[in-house]
């Protein structure tokens, strides 16, 4: 596939970027919805338009099951919050050492 040279003179619009951070096991909880109680393994975290982080949790329940895909809220804990805060860093050394379309 050819390379596609864009002009210096086109904005180009990113509607969004979000990353998906597995936390580790000393950092995981859980957390009830609908009377099942899910242990939280994942986070999404969002750049958002400001250049703040959002950041939502993601898990399984703990009795087992795939479970639905629902969201929770991430504890304002401080390690938590330096994850989200170390993965966003993170993300951004390797989108900056992108080597282009593969």
């Amino acid at each position: 596939m050819p390379a596609c040279a864009m002009s210096s003179d086109v904005d180009v619009e990113v509607s969004a970027l979000a990353i998906n951070v597995t936390v580790p096991e000393e950092l995981r909880w859980t957390d009830t919805r609908r009377g099942e109680e899910f242990l939280l393994t994942t986070l999404n975290v969002r750049l958002l338009p400001d250049g703040s982080l959002a950041a939502k949790a993601y898990g399984r329940p703990t009795a087992g099951g795939r479970g639905a895909y629902v969201s929770f809220r991430v504890p304002d804990r401080p390690e938590l919050a330096g994850l989200v805060s170390a993965a966003a860093d993170r993300a951004a050394e390797l989108w900056a050492a992108h080597r282009g379309p593969g």
